[in-house]
């Protein structure tokens, strides 16, 4: 397996959880590494069982982890591979995470006593939630990397509009807006009656915009897709 070291002189290693494998390749790829070895399965009851395939003492540990659904499994997978690489010996344990639970106290608790040293988080649902964790927490955002993305698609920012879909997000599509060429920004309004359940309604002209999607390229901005309208 290749291995980096960064400036403190400890090896470098990837590990992936069993949510998103492309995504960590492609992590491990870009750091040039290859993915540590960890064996991860499930008994017939469904408990979950972790073993280390290779060496972590000393090493600075980077485990990558999504909590998407299931939710609650991965979330759980998440916490033994933090007790493994504890266990083990590791130097230092960063997890990586895309998002946080309504429990976000409690989950954050759950990981530091898990034995991580350092969140690495992505987009997360409310900012706030940093001051969750009594460690480090490196908030990172995509927002470049979907810019990339849509100026590579060579769309007129006069055929394009940036959906946010609800008022809580108008900052971040506005900020969305701005880097396409100030695009025009329309505005949903959301309405939830429960859980997975919203009655939507399009707000026709927000901050001097009129939100007119019509015949235009939607470019529709949030922090987590969860039934995306179904």
């Amino acid at each position: 397996m290749e291995t980096s070291v960064n400036r403190n002189g400890a090896k470098l290693k990837v590990f992936s959880g069993t949510a998103n494998p492309a995504l960590s390749q492609e992590i491990a790829w870009y750091m040039g590494l290859e993915l540590g070895k960890i064996n991860i399965k499930r008994f017939a009851d469904g408990e979950i069982y972790v073993q280390l395939q290779e060496s972590v003492r000393g090493c600075d540990v980077y485990l990558v982890q999504s909590t998407c659904p299931p939710a609650n499994e991965n979330l759980m997978e998440l916490l033994i591979m933090v007790d493994a690489c504890r266990r083990a010996s590791a130097k230092n344990i960063t997890v990586t995470q895309g998002r946080e639970s309504i429990a976000a106290k409690l989950v954050a608790n759950l990981i530091t006593e898990a034995g991580a040293n350092r969140v690495l988080a992505c987009d997360l649902h409310s900012g706030q939630s940093m001051g969750y964790f009594d460690i480090p927490v490196d908030h990172v955002h995509c927002q470049s990397v979907i810019l990339d993305y849509l100026a590579s698609k060579t769309i007129s920012s006069d055929d394009m509009v940036v959906v946010s879909p609800d008022v809580g997000g108008v900052a971040r599509a506005r900020s969305f807006a701005k880097k396409l060429s100030d695009a025009p920004l329309a505005i949903v309004d959301k309405r939830r009656h429960g859980h997975n359940v919203a009655e939507l309604i399009f707000m026709l002209q927000v901050m001097n915009l009129i939100g007119d999607v019509k015949g235009k390229v939607a470019v529709m901005v949030d922090d987590m897709i969860d039934t995306a309208g179904e």
